[in-house]
């Protein structure tokens, strides 16, 4: 709009006697329109002028098409979705070929004998396997409409009481693949003891397990203990008949056991949650003494893990009763959903410039950054401490008090950023980690997979950015094939590296890279406070020289 229209409002100009200014400022393309008296006060004001926001921009107009438009596309997709459920609910499972079909789309894969076949909604609980109302109302009122492939045919798998390995991508439901078995095997609290045992290399995890349990059994008076060091085994939290479920990490079960505050041998359901990991050397002596403790002789053994190699299925079968393995997707391979991404950093200093220009630049929070050890863990966390952002550091050396605070923090959105070990990196389910980052780069192919699953879970977006320096170039290949195979794109270059060998992965698994200290001052700055601790300790051994032979000239002088 006219400027001069605006300052002129209210007021009436005689065209005709100001007939050669007014051409001048008049708006060509209104000619016709414009007349003797001028009146703007229909008009919109100019935007450096429209202080009270009357204007609605063409746009602002634009931008709720847009949105509108989206809204409609998402509504159109989830009807989409929703009639190809009801599409896969109406095959027919009496032919073979309709079954294999159907895995085929679900990206399920089985190995094995006599395998059952899979569910395709939580309805065929209840009709084909007579599974109790409150289970159906707990999974409705959770928000579990869908099943996930895992959940299709784990769940069937362990309701013929058949021993399993099952491997599915992190954030894919694996949980509720046991918890819905099991509570339909123990149907109703008995005064038996311990009738399930679910086994979790981290305590986190473990406390993870047990909330959902009491989620989906919400309605019947089941008795579950997480066994911890706050747990008193010799009284009514001990070893005691009125207990269902135990869940518990290896070495707290272990001792139990070993003081004979818990007895196993009424066990039905063992489950090994993260299951590479427990049949790794660290804690494959443990086990050992867990499952010896398990004697029943109707004792049912499940594996789960986003990660299972060669050698930990060897392992497994040596304790397993002809079992079926199930494998969803790639197998060792990240979730599609997330965005991978590889940056080079060059040497460590490169890391610190890297994140803090991704501050700069807005991050979307909860972010979860992992480093190698604990030692990393604290310095990177007193850089990034004075950044303005919500930052926390958890890993094995804080209090049991400490770490549940900083998880329930991170959970309800009190911290921002969270750094931490591998302490972290398997199981836990943040709801809504919009990114990941490997500060360090990853020990093996296995954490990496297990690292950024902790974003992009139950069918969420999410993005994972793995920093390397030039000690890192060696083992990129490993990685630069897990993302070829969840189908990120990746330079042609990256693809052409050389492959670890196996001493290689070996070695780097068992000692990982030595790094400098993650530290932003300069060495002529460390160098000086070196110098000026250097003057005072001198000076200190100076004053103790002095006062020692002032004390034996006093001596002296008295024996004089």
């Amino acid at each position: 709009m006219d400027f001069f229209k605006l300052l002129g409002k209210g007021t009436k100009f005689n065209s005709k006697r100001y007939q050669e200014d007014f051409d001048i400022f008049k708006n060509k393309a209104n000619v016709d329109e414009i007349k003797d008296t001028v009146d703007v006060e229909e008009e919109s004001a100019i935007p450096e002028l429209d202080f009270f926001n009357t204007n609605k921009s063409k746009e602002d107009e634009v931008d709720l098409k847009k949105k509108k438009n989206t809204k409609k596309d998402k509504k159109e997709k989830k009807e989409d979705k929703e009639k190809d459920v009801e599409l896969e609910q109406e095959m027919d499972f009496s032919k073979e070929s309709e079954v294999q079909k159907f895995r085929l789309n679900h990206k399920i894969k089985i190995y094995g004998t006599d395998v059952p076949n899979p569910i395709q909604s939580f309805e065929d609980l209840k009709s084909i396997y007579n599974v109790k109302p409150y289970l159906s109302n707990n999974l409705k009122d959770n928000g579990f409409t869908v099943p996930t492939p895992i959940q299709m045919q784990a769940t069937t798998i362990m309701l013929h009481k058949r021993d399993l390995i099952a491997c599915s991508p992190t954030g894919s439901g694996k949980t509720l693949s046991f918890i819905i078995p099991i509570l339909h095997a123990l149907k109703a609290p008995m005064k038996k003891g311990f009738r399930a045992v679910i086994i979790s290399p981290t305590r986190e995890l473990a406390q993870q397990i047990y909330r959902e349990f009491q989620m989906i059994a919400k309605g019947k008076p089941f008795k579950f203990c997480l066994l911890s060091k706050a747990t008193n085994l010799n009284t009514e939290t001990g070893y005691n008949k009125n207990l269902d479920i135990l869940i518990s990490t290896p070495l707290r079960l272990v001792h139990a056991i070993q003081h004979e505050s818990i007895k196993l041998d009424s066990v039905q359901q063992l489950i090994l949650d993260e299951a590479d990991r427990l049949l790794e050397l660290g804690f494959l002596e443990q086990m050992d003494e867990i499952i010896a403790a398990c004697n029943s002789p109707t004792l049912q053994t499940s594996l789960f893990s986003a990660t299972i190699h060669s050698g930990v299925e060897s392992i497994a079968r040596t304790i397993m009763k002809d079992p079926i393995r199930i494998v969803i997707g790639q197998k060792n391979a990240a979730t599609e959903t997330i965005k991978q991404k590889l940056v080079y950093v060059g040497g460590e200093e490169g890391k610190l410039i890297e994140i803090r220009q991704m501050i700069q630049s807005g991050l979307k929070p909860p972010v979860l950054i992992f480093v190698q050890s604990v030692e990393r863990a604290k310095e990177l966390f007193h850089e990034l401490v004075y950044d303005g952002i919500n930052v926390d550091v958890i890993h094995s050396e804080r209090t049991k008090a400490q770490r549940d605070n900083i998880v329930n923090n991170f959970r309800i959105g009190k911290i921002w950023v969270l750094i931490t070990t591998e302490l972290m990196a398997r199981g836990m389910d943040f709801k809504g980690v919009k990114l990941v980052i490997n500060y360090d780069f990853p020990q093996s192919v296995q954490s990496y997979i297990h690292r950024i699953g902790r974003t992009g879970r139950a069918g969420r977006d999410g993005e994972a950015v793995t920093f390397f320096s030039r000690d890192d170039v060696t083992y990129l290949k490993s990685i630069v094939n897990v993302m070829k195979s969840s189908g990120c794109d990746v330079p042609e270059w990256m693809l052409q590296l050389k492959k670890p060998t196996k001493e290689m992965k070996k070695k780097l698994r068992n000692r990982p890279v030595q790094r400098k200290t993650i530290n932003t001052m300069s060495k002529y700055d460390k160098q000086k406070i070196h110098h000026k601790q250097d003057m005072i300790n001198n000076s200190k051994k100076r004053k103790l020289k002095n006062n020692n032979e002032n004390e034996k000239n006093n001596k002296k002088s008295k024996v004089e």
